[in-house]
């Protein structure tokens, strides 16, 4: 009979000796979120000056991450990300990261059929009595990882949530090579910023698209959270949870008696998610709870799966749009700011589905450091990352109004996105729409 407490005992070791096994020229993965391994990442930037040349890779991570602090000049320690948190894109601004273009349902078919994991570790709960380490909030992603890399670490965090899986939510003792525990402080919280008058506005315009019984994403941000918020406070009821990430927004609509799961064509009664993060109370709330799943990346941003699912609602940010309908969510210009992420998924599954519809949100301005309004709808786009090709974009929103793309124009199309961008804008951008020649005179102003 396996003796699960031998295999423990034998596999136990501390930070520092299990960090041995890396050597130069390895690709390292700290897979996605809260699965980042904090303790074998200080050890690994203690090996700094024995090691050169290795790669390693992360997904969403809110640092700070040793191996990168510790070599700003990257000689030892080459990080990469596949979608930036804030932390992150600080990093890139820096010099000290370099983005992985990807969309979310390819996430682990990447590994299974391109990549290199000499060594992968994450952070996990305490193993159970069936020798099962539960991989909770990255549950999105990390076991993908795990099973394709050539040596499995695991760190065990006594203060991550248990979350109960549809499938691939646990690794088991017998697929872990080494096993490291330690002192761990509280997990972060990432609560978003308060809404602001803009992102009210904006989420009032969507509110009247959302039926009784739908299923709802809310992407990464204040808005997305904005929209869950006021959804609390209107007599919309019965909806569904089918989102790669689980926000606070959704423990808000909970709370309000407004997400019950009951109405949704597949896991009904049970709220679906790929990653959880934000705050403590979020976390008490996934711990352990029958109504909450998390499942592979793979499967919740399949366009197939989201189809199945009537009225599905999926709402996203972006940085800027311009005038042909083409989307920019990850670069403001050269500069990285995210990632492409599950948008382009979520898009793509809500609208095939059976009365879905997909929202892509902005502010129709920003202002710079200098106090300068500048449009977020541009006339076209230079050196922008498109995101959303043009062929693709559904609902517009800003805080000037919403409109919808899909089977129009290019003319209509500019006509439509004029109409929501800000009114201090809309004459440069109807002369630089005639110099495209996708403006006509039947166009209203």
């Amino acid at each position: 009979m396996f003796d699960l407490i031998s295999e423990y005992k034998k596999k136990l070791k501390t930070p520092e000796e299990a960090v041995k096994i890396v050597k130069s020229g390895d690709w390292v993965d700290y897979t996605i979120t809260l699965g980042f391994p904090e303790l074998l990442d200080a050890a690994l930037a203690k090996r700094k000056e024995e090691l050169f040349d290795v790669k390693l890779r992360g997904n969403l991570i809110f640092g700070p991450i040793q191996v990168v602090e510790c070599d700003p000049e990257r000689e030892h320690f080459i990080y990469n990300s596949w979608h930036c948190s804030s932390y992150e894109r600080s990093l890139c601004d820096k010099g000290l990261c370099n983005p992985i273009p990807m969309i979310f349902r390819h996430y682990v078919p990447y590994y299974r059929h391109f990549l290199t994991v000499n060594v992968a570790m994450v952070s996990v709960t305490p193993m159970d009595k069936h020798g099962y380490f539960n991989l909770s909030c990255s549950i999105g992603g990390a076991y993908g990882v795990l099973e394709h890399a050539d040596y499995v670490i695991v760190e065990v965090n006594e203060n991550l949530p248990r979350i109960f899986g549809g499938f691939d939510e646990c690794i088991h003792i017998s697929d872990v090579d080494c096993i490291v525990e330690g002192e761990h402080a509280p997990i972060m919280e990432m609560k978003s910023a308060p809404p602001s008058d803009d992102d009210n506005a904006i989420a009032k315009s969507i509110i009247p698209y959302i039926v009784d019984g739908a299923t709802l994403q809310l992407g990464i941000g204040s808005m997305p959270n904005a929209v869950g918020t006021l959804i609390a406070d209107t007599d919309i009821k019965d909806l569904g949870m089918h989102t790669e990430l689980c926000s606070d927004a959704y423990l808000e609509l909970f709370k309000a008696g407004k997400l019950t799961n009951k109405k949704k064509q597949l896991h009904r009664n049970k709220g679906v998610t790929g990653i959880v993060f934000g705050s403590r109370d979020l976390y008490d709330w996934v711990n352990e709870n029958p109504g909450v799943i998390g499942c592979p990346l793979e499967y919740v941003n399949d366009p197939g799966t989201i189809a199945k699912h009537d009225n599905m609602v999926s709402i996203n940010s972006c940085i800027s749009v311009d005038l042909y309908g083409q989307i920019s969510s990850e670069s403001s210009g050269t500069r990285h700011i995210s990632g492409t992420g599950g948008q382009l998924d979520f898009l793509t599954g809500a609208s095939m589905s059976s009365g879905g519809k997909a929202f892509i949100c902005m502010k129709s301005y920003y202002t710079d450091s200098k106090g300068n309004k500048h449009s977020n709808v541009k006339a076209h786009f230079g050196a922008d990352i498109v995101t959303v090709p043009r062929s693709q974009s559904y609902y517009i929103v800003t805080e000037q109004g919403i409109v919808n793309l899909e089977g129009l124009t290019t003319w209509e199309r500019a006509e439509g996105i004029i109409s929501i961008a800000h009114p201090d804008f809309r004459d440069s951008l109807i002369k630089e729409a005639e110099k495209q020649k996708i403006w006509i005179r039947s166009n209203k102003r």
